[in-house]
């Protein structure tokens, strides 16, 4: 596997496993791979005889123009943002299509099941006691859940960077040999 595509692996898993757990995408996650395909794309680009790396910094710019007017209306993080920009300068503009495709999916598939949650649960709610809220199981779990509301400092929402990381991370797997187009 190639050095940019194994980049956006790794990072990948560290941002989905971030934004599911505290709904934040580490800048200095994003720093590290930027600097490494920045390097990376120089020295192929100098020393190893490449052509320009056109695609991947074309990939970075639509990367971030593309969602930037939802970040600018308030409908997604600066993290989500700055993910897919650097998801393009790893991978390079062809696959940002289809990673968006496939995280915007996922993304709708979680809405619809939060939606049908709102709507269920008060039903749930009023159908009498639960027994099951007394139990030791549920005593032990509530420090955790406790821990995990605290990582996420009042951030609600869905974890689109966790998507596109699925999605990206599907879309490296799947490619022969692991290389970006």
């Amino acid at each position: 596997m190639e050095l940019l595509p194994l980049v956006a692996l790794l990072l990948g898993v560290q941002v989905a496993i971030h934004d599911l757990y505290a709904r934040r995408v580490s800048n200095r996650g994003l720093l590290l791979a930027t600097g490494v395909a920045l390097v990376a794309l120089a020295w192929q680009w100098w020393m190893a005889g490449h052509g320009f790396p056109g695609t991947h910094l074309l990939g970075f710019v639509l990367g971030l123009l593309s969602l930037l007017p939802f970040y600018a209306i308030g409908w997604m993080g600066a993290g989500d943002v700055k993910y897919f920009a650097v998801l393009g300068l790893l991978l390079g503009a062809a696959p940002l299509l289809p990673i968006w495709i496939i995280a915007s999916l996922l993304a709708g598939a979680h809405a619809t099941c939060v939606i049908v949650a709102r709507r269920i649960a008060p039903a749930l709610s009023h159908s009498g006691p639960r027994p099951e809220t007394d139990n030791a199981a549920s005593r032990r779990l509530q420090p955790v859940i406790a821990q995990w509301r605290q990582a996420r400092q009042g951030r609600v929402g869905i974890p689109y960077a966790a998507y596109l990381a699925f999605a990206s991370i599907w879309w490296v797997l799947q490619q022969p040999s692991g290389v970006a187009a």
